[in-house]
């Protein structure tokens, strides 16, 4: 059973890891820290550091996540993620839906309740903080699963 993010044994493991991210290159489809990530990138390397694979392969999908008109990233999401309604905290995946009438197709890890980590297109991953433009954007919030025993090995709780 997954435990509320306020209670996440891992979560200081996951904002650990996400802000190891920062500095990675903007690179459209790639997933390798320090070498170059997009956003959904950067949440498939977060998620192998943290459980060791992937749920499932990645199609090829393009710039900006588009895909149809499909919303297709907030399945994804979650299928594989609980979704998240308690008060923001560090550790939760942030979905944005950045155009009126698009599907969401940007995805940002808080790492505190007023800042997150993400790529954007053109920049290197960044810390930014959860502005008003970005909140009012957020269309969803989901928590990571629990860590199994076998990947915490060395990973600091709360």
């Amino acid at each position: 059973m997954k435990q509320p993010l306020s209670n996440h044994p891992n979560r200081q493991a996951i904002i650990a890891e996400t802000r190891s991210w920062c500095g990675t290159p903007y690179r459209h489809q790639a997933s390798v820290k320090a070498v170059g990530a997009d956003c959904l990138g950067l949440l498939r390397g977060v998620y192998r550091a943290l459980y060791g694979n992937e749920p499932q392969a990645m199609p090829p999908y393009a710039p900006h996540g588009r895909v149809g008109d499909a919303p297709l990233l907030s399945h994804a999401l979650a299928q594989y993620l609980s979704p998240s309604d308690a008060p923001l905290k560090g550790g939760e995946v942030l979905l944005f839906q950045l155009r009126h009438r698009l599907p969401p197709r940007h995805i940002g890890i808080a790492v505190s309740p007023t800042s997150m980590v993400h790529a954007l297109s053109g920049a290197q991953i960044c810390e930014v903080k959860l502005t008003g433009w970005w909140l009012r954007h957020c269309v969803g919030r989901f928590i990571f699963p629990d860590i199994p025993a076998a990947h915490n090995s060395g990973i600091k709780h709360d």
